[in-house]
């Protein structure tokens, strides 16, 4: 086997051949013998229920009869194996205890649990044995009681089902007055929960106290009705429903009145037999759901509106919903709701199984109606490129204990390539965990999954698998339990309905009787994947459960085969993997229980292994036929010999594209389909092929190639026959087209007539042999005053078709009144968002006089006689009228009236309602002028039908002069060209499109439309060349003139003549000529100008019959402004083969207030140089210039008047010089400083105020100050005329005004202004108010401090600081003392006062001078000292030290 991994097997690890026999939980029931197989029952359960709790008798050791899972959980009970019930009973009998004790195994069995447990004791058994068995018995039942909810919860998949009903309701008749009885029985578990409903509407008992009764006993449910009457005439549903799903049986009361009770208001029925009510019902269905397409995983509702006459809100009808003709019931998937007048059926989640044929049938008394369509379903959107669709219809074959056979149908779709195979995965029911149940793919579209847990529930699902991926998963089979046939009979018994009652019988078990042989033991189906036996179990009756070897021998030899070698098979069929195909076996089967293994079953005929069934023969004879214009029927011939077919797919192709589509995604069983959603106007084949399980056939041969259009019908009855003149023996009648004209154009119209006397109508008679056209005939031979009525027939080329209800009855007689007849044939077209035009024909009968007009009425069409209103308030002569200012979405409807001298006539029929809105894809009439200057209007319709025509017309009347234009379709197109567009072409040019839904429009030629037009179709006939540029001219390098225009559309077959005063020039050494054709560019260079050159200039153009020129004069001063600059240019550009100027001197003020003079030189070298001049002095040198940004500055920092002169630079090399100059004289250097005053202006603050010891202070800050900064001080906007009161001032950089002693009279506006030759600068405060107060108030305390510091007592120098003087000596110190008014003067010592004596003498002379002396100082003068001086304005002191010495001590001391 190869290494290789398939890709669908990659990611699956849970795949071994063991998957088959795996088991969720096993189970067995044993004794306590220690001979007892390792399948018995462990006692030392931790679930409590050990032997001592079971047993009464501890010391004896009894069989349990609970069966435990792998983890000791309660699961099951085990019944004890009786002769009669050997086939479904699991377990064994606890009467045998010695046999029990010497059974060597017992087999796993499982089943349900049980409550209220009976069992019968054979008399054989003492009594002693029945009152112990009695206990255990009571003991059980208690246990199992009490974990009865616990095994629910644990295993509940075993013992859920959906409900059933065992017993129905039936339906009663009944008289009036009586009391009926519906009752019903009803299985299921979980207990399901029952409602009763009268016409789908729940019946509440409490608030009809006494008419109904309610009961449920023992899953019998009953419905009681007290005293019927008439109202309860209904039908009953109750329904059933618990977690497993829900179901409902029906029931219909027929509540009978005696004769002559029957109420007189009830309506007598009009046709059909009369219902027993006295009612007969008519049943419409209306807005009904259409033809639909889904696709997989979507929602789609499909509703009908169904009206029921006569309307009775106490009776509802029947509503049910078919698929395929097979009655639907609510689920998961369906949804259905009736609200009383309206049914709707929604599908919650489409797939594939709900693509069919759905059918409503509502059924009342009186019969029923029914209405059909179709729903496609697609396949959802595959989640890998290329994989095929998924499956459908999965269902289960063949549910045993052993494996369950699931079956599906293949898809439609295999993605493009063939589809490998099919997975099938399993789920069991509560659990979302899947498991894949094949590891290879299978053909086969039938399966046996095995390895199921017996009891439990399982879903299955199937994907497709292709060499690009896998489907999506098919939806969900139901659910269905491993289990035999007839445990699930007998779980569903009405005599115990899923309550866990255990079914015993009478008869003993026998004991140790090895069982007999299979019988009738054959290959029930046999495919290359496996191969299914099946048997019947050996005769012999009292046998112990049965279990069965499946033996296998290759066909010719005598090796026989086990094939089931770890777990016996419970049930007598077997499904065999892993068969060598190709090889033929024999196969047999033996028996075994306890006692043993039984003898074989005689062996199978050889078995090939390999698919029997063969995939059918492709269909052939493939018809499709025209159907509508969107469907076609295909038929074909089915399928020679085919074995168990499932149906057929369709596949469509448009001719040509050989793409195929399918057109149904489940098999049809029939030869016949109506393939839907297929587009107008194409055509199709189609092909064929036939499914069955072994797979899909072969396509049958494409069909022959079929148009989608819709089939050519009869058309159905004019309608509206009305009378537009009568005279003594003849009529004029008009009428109305059919609504439905059969897929083709009318050809025709017949009309019959017949009389009518005393109210009864006689024969029919043809009044025209001859088909005619018109919707208007006159009907001659008729008799004056009798009375007739009419009816139409319509005919197409398919036949005529049946005629028109009778008409009102007429009376012929001549009618003589003035005012004419009613207008006929009302027609309406355009039909817009806000306007319409209505059309009608003029009335047959004229009366006295002409008509000279019409009046147009509307209303809305739901708006009442009285809403009638005239839209044209003078009368119209034409037979058309264009309705404007209608509001969108609303609906109108229109009559006519017409007049003459004699007044206004009879009005016409009403039109039919049209609603006032744009259709989708509406095109309008466009007007054209070709390039040959043709005139035409254009019209393009968008849906058309094959049959469609473009009818054009001038005013709404057939064009009789078709000499004057000539009309043109192609396709979905259609031109109407004017031959020699003239004054007769004047009117309204409309264009109608047949067989569409009225596609029409109009375009209005005027008298200044066809002017405008002629103007554009001479432009088109004589066409000229458009210029985007005229004829310029520019200058380029080396002083080169340029002549250029750009032309804006012009062809590579394009001339061009450049002429110059009417001469031409060509290409040369003085002219140089270019045409660019891509851009249009046209342009002629000359090296340079001369007086010669002085003239005209014209390009002329030439493009086809196009042309066009373009010219420049060049003369006068022109021409030489123009020489001079050439002259210029040329000489700049020899100046700048050497280094020069790109950028000349100039200067910019940098924020600093520095001036840099600069220049930018371009075309330099290593050797360049600069030399800067002022004033013919060189300043500066710049050799060998190595910049890369070729910008030469020279910086003059704090600029002044010295600093005016002419600057120089000279640019210099071996190449050349140039020079460059700039003149900072006169008025350069005040523009220079002008510039530099604006920048110091711009740098100020804003002028603040501040106050002084001697007045109040305004100033402002600048980043510079320049002396020659023209500065104006401004009050009230009045120059300031400086005083001593009055200064200005600059410090530093803040200049400032000092107004000294101010008053309130200076209070106003201030400002300062700087001027800069231009606008300048302006500053501005206001001093006054708050600002002036503050202000002021400083100043008076900055004076008064002032003054207080100046005046205040001070001592001025002239002490020391340390005085050391040597005893004896004398010791003098004077110091200055100032203060006004005089200070005091105060001497301390050591912070004591000192007084004036004759050892210290203290004087303070004029009032300056202060002395402080000693005549002879001694030891005791030592101290520190101080000066106190004090005034009114303050005190100040001074300190000095007095060091007084011996002097022998200090000569000791410097010893």
């Amino acid at each position: 086997m190869s290494g290789s991994v398939p890709f669908y097997q990659k990611h699956h690890r849970h795949y071994d051949r063991g998957y088959r026999y795996q088991s969720g939980s096993r189970y067995t029931a044993g004794t306590s013998s220690s001979s007892s197989s390792t399948r018995g029952l462990d006692w030392s359960s931790p679930s409590g229920l050990d032997k001592s709790r079971l047993n009464p008798l501890p010391k004896r050791a009894k069989p349990s009869y609970l069966a435990v899972d792998k983890e000791n959980h309660i699961i099951g009970y085990v019944v004890p194996l009786f002769r009669s019930s050997q086939d479904f009973a699991t377990g064994y009998s606890d009467a045998e205890e010695t046999r029990l004790r010497n059974t060597s195994s017992h087999m796993e069995r499982r089943d349900l649990f049980t409550s209220g447990l009976e069992m019968e004791r054979s008399e054989q058994v003492s009594r002693k044995e029945a009152m112990r068995e009695s206990a255990e018995r009571i003991s059980l039942n208690k246990t199992i009681h009490e974990h009865e909810e616990h095994f629910k919860r644990m295993n509940e998949d075993s013992l859920m089902h959906a409900p059933e009903f065992v017993i129905k309701p039936r339906s009663h008749t009944v008289w009036e007055k009586q009391c009926v009885r519906l009752h019903c029985t009803v299985s299921g578990w979980p207990d399901p929960r029952v409602v009763w409903y009268k016409n789908n509407v729940a019946i509440d008992p409490l608030t009809n106290a006494g008419k109904y009764k309610i009961e449920s006993k023992y899953s019998v449910h009953s419905l009681e009705i007290n005293r019927c009457d008439f109202d309860d005439t209904a039908q009953y549903r109750v329904s059933a429903m618990n977690s497993k799903g829900e179901l409902s049986a029906f029931a219909s009361v027929v509540v009978k009145r005696f004769r002559g009770e029957v109420d007189e208001c009830l309506p007598a029925p009009r046709h059909g037999p009369v219902s027993e009510y006295g009612i007969n019902f008519q049943t419409h269905i209306v807005d009904k759901f259409g033809v639909s397409f889904g696709r997989e995983g979507e929602t789609m509702s499909l509703g009908c509106t169904v009206i029921i006459n006569p309307p009775l809100h106490r009776y509802q009808p029947e509503v049910h919903w078919y698929r395929d003709d097979v009655l639907l019931s609510p689920s998961k998937w369906t949804h259905m709701h009736w609200s009383g007048d309206r049914a709707t059926l929604t599908l919650t989640h489409l797939n594939k199984e709900d693509e069919g044929l759905y059918t409503l049938r509502v059924t009342t008394k009186s019969g029923y109606e029914t209405y059909s369509a179709y729903v496609f379903v697609r396949d959802a959107d595959a989640e890998v490129e290329g994989a095929p669709g998924a499956p459908l219809d999965v269902g289960c074959l063949d549910a045993n204990k052993d494996y369950i056979i699931v079956t599906w149908k293949q898809p439609a779709v295999d993605g493009g390539n063939s589809i490998l195979g099919y997975f099938v995965d399993r789920c069991e029911v509560g659990t979302n965990h899947w498991i894949q149940c094949n590891d290879t793919p299978v053909k086969f579209a039938r399966f046996p999954v095995t390895g199921l847990v017996e009891g439990r529930s399982y879903i299955f699902r199937v994907r497709a698998v292709n060499k690009s991926g896998m489907s999506r998963p098919s939806r969900v089979s139901e659910p269905v339990a491993a289990m035999d046939p007839a445990d699930r009979a007998r779980m569903r018994g009405t005599s115990a309905p899923w309550t866990g009652q255990i079914i015993v019988t009478e008869e003993e078990p026998a004991e140790g009787i090895v069982p007999g042989r299979p019988r009738a033991l054959q290959v029930t189906e046999a495919t290359k994947n496996y191969v299914v036996l099946s048997w019947k179990p050996p005769g012999e009756k009292g046998l112990e459960g049965v279990m069965y070897y499946v033996e296998k021998c290759v066909s010719g030899t005598d090796t026989w085969q086990r094939v089931n070698t770890e777990i016996p098979v419970k049930s007598p069929r077997f499904a065999l993997f892993d068969l060598a195909e190709g090889n033929s076996y024999c196969f047999r089967v033996r028996c075994c229980n306890s006692a043993g293994v039984g003898e074989p079953s005689d062996p199978t005929e050889a078995t090939t292994v390999g698919d029997k069934l063969d995939t059918p023969a492709a269909p052939s004879k493939v018809v499709p036929t025209r159907n509508t214009a969107t469907s076609v029927v295909v038929s074909w011939e089915a399928s020679h010999d085919a074995q168990e077919l499932v149906g057929y797919y369709i596949e469509a192709s448009i001719v040509g594209s050989n793409i195929w589509e399918p057109c149904n995604n489940k098999p049809v069983n029939a030869t016949r389909f109506i393939c839907h959603g297929l587009m107008t106007g194409e055509k199709y084949v189609f092909r064929v092929r036939a499914l069955n399980a072994a797979g899909l056939s072969h396509f049958s041969q494409e069909s022959e190639a079929v148009e989608v259009k819709a089939a050519i019908a009869s058309p159905a009855p004019p309608f509206g026959i009305t009378v537009l003149e009568c005279v003594r023996d003849s009529m004029v009648l008009a009428w109305k087209q059919p609504a439905f004209i059969g897929g083709a154009d009318i050809t025709g119209y017949f009309v019959d007539y017949r009389d009518v006397i005393d109210g009864v109508p006689g024969k029919w008679h043809e009044a025209n042999i001859r088909a005619i056209s018109d919707r208007a005939y006159r009907v001659t031979d008729l008799k004056e005053n009798r009375k007739y009525q009419f009816q139409v027939r319509a005919a197409n080329i398919a036949g005529v078709g049946i005629p028109s209800l009778p008409s009102d009855t007429f009376l012929c007689e001549e009618w003589t009144i003035a005012v004419p007849g009613p207008p006929h044939d009302l027609e309406l077209r355009e039909v817009r968002c806000d306007s319409m035009t209505l059309l009608w024909k003029p009335p047959v009968y004229q009366g006295r006089d002409p008509v000279n007009g019409f009046y147009i009425d509307i209303k809305e069409a739901e708006a009442p006689e009285e809403a009638w209103r005239g839209i044209n308030t003078k009368a119209t002569e034409n037979t058309f009228f264009k309705v404007k200012n209608l509001k969108e979405g609303e609906t109108y409807v229109f009559r006519v009236r017409a007049q003459n001298q004699a007044g206004v006539g009879k009005t016409s029929d009403i039109s039919e309602a049209v609603q006032a809105l744009t259709k989708p894809g509406t095109k309008e009439i466009v007007v054209d002028v070709d390039d040959d200057g043709n005139i035409s209007l254009n019209f393009e319709c968008g849906n058309l039908t094959p049959d469609s025509k473009f009818l054009w017309s001038k005013n709404y009347e057939d064009i009789s002069d078709s000499s004057r234009l000539t009309v043109e379709t192609k396709g979905n197109k259609s031109k109407v060209t004017f031959s020699s567009p003239g004054e007769e072409d004047i009117g309204i040019y409309s264009c109608l499109v047949s067989h569409t839904d009225g596609a029409s429009s109009s375009y209005t030629i005027s008298q200044e439309e066809l002017k405008r037009l002629l103007e554009i179709s001479h432009d088109h006939k004589f066409p000229t060349i458009p210029l985007k540029s005229d004829l310029a001219v520019e200058m380029l390098e080396k002083g080169r003139v340029r002549f250029w225009l750009q032309a804006d559309q012009i062809s590579a077959n394009g001339k061009v003549d450049y002429v110059f005063n009417d001469n031409l020039v060509s290409q040369g050494e003085k002219y140089k000529m270019n045409f660019d054709k891509n851009t249009g560019v046209i342009e002629m260079i000359m090296e340079s100008l001369t007086p010669a050159d002085e003239g005209t200039f014209t390009f002329q153009m030439q493009d086809g019959k196009a042309t066009n020129q373009s010219s420049l004069v060049l003369i006068g001063d022109v021409f030489k402004d123009l020489q001079k600059e050439s002259e210029f240019q040329r000489k700049e550009w020899f100046r700048k083969q050497g280094p020069h100027f790109i950028e000349y001197l100039g200067y910019e003020v940098t924020p600093e207030c520095c001036v840099m003079l600069k220049c930018k030189v371009g075309n330099i070298k290593k050797e360049t140089s600069a030399l800067w001049y002022k004033d013919g002095r060189e300043i500066k040198a710049d050799e060998h210039l190595g910049f890369t940004e070729g910008v030469l500055k020279l910086e003059i920092a704090q600029i002044s008047k010295k600093d005016a002169g002419v600057y120089e630079v000279v640019l210099k090399d071996d190449r050349g010089k140039d020079t460059s100059a700039l003149n900072l004289t006169d008025q350069g250097f005040k523009d220079l400083m002008n510039e530099v005053f604006d920048y110091i202006a711009n740098s100020s603050t804003p002028l603040k105020i501040t106050s002084t010891d001697e007045g109040i202070r305004l100033y402002t800050f600048v980043s510079y100050y320049n002396d020659l900064l023209p500065v104006t001080w401004h009050y009230k906007d009045s120059a300031i005329a400086f005083c001593d009161r009055l200064k200005s001032g600059v410090v530093g950089d803040q200049l400032w005004l000092q107004i000294t002693e101010p008053t309130e009279k200076d209070m106003g506006k201030y400002a300062i202004e700087f001027s800069d030759g231009k606008g300048g600068l302006r500053r501005t405060v206001e001093l006054s108010g708050q600002a002036y107060d503050d202000a002021f108030a400083e100043f008076k305390r900055l004076k008064a401090a002032a003054i207080a510091e100046r005046n205040r007592a001070r001592v001025a120098g002239g002490l020391p600081d340390v005085v050391t003087i040597q005893e004896g000596k004398a010791l003098n110190l004077t110091c200055n003392i100032s203060g006004d008014p005089v200070p005091e003067v105060t001497w301390l010592k050591n912070e004591k006062g000192l007084t004036s004596d004759e050892h210290c003498i203290l004087k303070f002379e004029s009032g300056k001078f202060a002395s402080f002396t000693v005549t002879a100082v001694n030891t005791s003068d030592t101290g520190k000292y101080s000066i106190l001086v004090k005034n009114k304005y303050g005190t100040e002191s001074a300190d000095f030290t007095v060091s007084v010495f011996i002097p022998e001590e200090a000569g000791g001391k410097k010893k």
